[in-house]
């Protein structure tokens, strides 16, 4: 209690109002694979925030540039702010052993990731770690973006899946008898020979999403021009999207820089057979090479069908998670309920403001239950509080409809999203 030894007037700040609950990161990428420089900096998660830093630490005097290099410099020429780099070396095991973790076992201490990418890996065993990864109950606040071979016989061949299990974690690394593909120095073993179904699988959850077909760019350490999985650049566009629009913003209809051509021209015959799939399309327009699809690995029908559902229910649940920690030992009593409905109602009523929530009222958006209903008494008495939140999300205008109505003096068209 403050002590007042003189006459006056004494004003005193006391807190008001909801606690604010602050948005997590949505942009922070995860890239592994093998860097120019094979032996620098091994098996080890490093942070980079630009790509001058990336080239000092593991270019060097190298001569070779690699699909990790260019994945990386692709992410920051399209708007990346901060990755992680995870350089294996010469190895192919995205996950490493028990006794050498690497790869994706070094990304799982870090928590503000929201994006993992393996440029080149794209054999069953490299879709199924990731997956893995991304779908962990422990997790769950990340999505794989994943590559295509560069090679596709048949677009038929993305719509089913390799069978493949994710690589016993005491197996120690294997060479791959298949060996590398593409000018951009390696780093991801995309042969399908022997393989049969190429593709991806499904991610009920929504926790991936697969891009093709690959792209021809400039490589920053050679200069000349290579071949490149897109998923680096993919990655740069999420973040950019993130800071121009907002996570809830599909990252689609969205220019590719530094892309001067593709390895495959899709044709809108051959989207309409892959966007159901899931599998996005990089397009040539006469404005350039453009994003042309939105779409996660779940399931056509599936809730988190689209790449903005997903990422935009990653960050309200991880905001909410962050934002209320204080609340953790407090009595659990109408109180804190009623202050939980508060700062939980406070947060979602400004993503709603920004256009992330469908509905004309926060009321129609979103709502907050956290009362007796939630919290009967073996709940409190296990030390658990529930509040349940549901939230009504925007789904991307994946398709324009054009209505032609004749009439005897006038045409009119009546154009709907659908």
């Amino acid at each position: 209690m403050t002590s007042y030894f003189a006459p006056g007037v004494y004003v005193k700040e006391v807190p008001s109002g909801p606690r604010t609950i602050g948005r997590v990161s949505t942009s922070i990428a995860a890239f592994i694979g093998k860097a120019p420089k094979t032996q620098i900096r091994l098996d080890e998660a490093v942070a980079i925030d630009n790509w001058t830093q990336f080239a000092d630490a593991y270019i060097g005097d190298a001569t070779e540039g690699s699909h990790l290099a260019n994945a990386v410099y692709g992410f920051f020429a399209n708007g990346g702010g901060r990755c992680y780099v995870v350089n294996i070396g010469d190895g192919d095991n995205l996950t490493g052993t028990a006794a050498k973790p690497t790869g994706l076992r070094l990304l799982e201490a870090l928590d503000n990731v929201s994006m993992v990418a393996a440029p080149g890996f794209t054999r069953p065993q490299d879709y199924a770690a990731l997956l893995e990864h991304c779908e962990h109950e422990l997790r769950q606040d990340r999505l794989a973006i994943l590559d295509t071979p560069e090679d596709v016989p048949d677009i038929d061949d993305l719509l089913e899946a390799g069978g493949a299990p994710v690589p016993d974690s005491g197996d120690e690394e294997t060479e791959d008898g298949n060996g590398e593909t593409g000018g951009g120095g390696g780093g991801g073993r995309t042969s399908t020979e022997g393989t049969g179904p190429i593709g991806a699988p499904q991610s009920p959850g929504g926790y991936a999403a697969q891009y093709f077909p690959w792209i021809v760019v400039q490589d920053p350490v050679t200069g000349k021009m290579v071949t490149q999985p897109p998923s680096g650049h993919m990655a740069g566009i999420w973040a950019r999207v993130d800071s121009s629009r907002g996570v809830h913003k599909a990252p689609a209809n969205e220019p590719v820089q530094g892309v001067v051509n593709v390895v495959h021209q899709v044709t809108r015959g051959e989207q309409e057979i892959l966007n159901p799939a899931g599998v996005n399309c990089i397009r040539r327009f006469p404005e350039g090479f453009v994003v042309w699809g939105a779409r996660t690995r779940a399931p056509q029908s599936g809730e988190y069908r689209y790449i903005n559902v997903r990422r935009l229910t990653n960050m309200i649940k991880e905001s909410i998670a962050e934002g209320t920690k204080w609340a953790v030992f407090e009595p659990n009593d109408y109180t804190l309920w009623g202050s939980l409905r508060r700062d939980i109602g406070s947060f979602l009523t400004n993503v709603w403001r920004d256009g992330g929530l469908l509905g004309r009222t926060p009321e129609e958006a979103f709502f907050v239950k956290c009362d007796e209903e939630t919290n009967p008494p073996e709940v409190r008495n296990e030390g658990q509080i529930v509040a349940v939140v549901g939230i009504s999300v925007v789904r991307p205008a994946e398709f324009v409809i054009f209505k032609l109505m004749q009439s005897a003096n006038m045409t009119e068209i009546e154009s709907t999203g659908a």
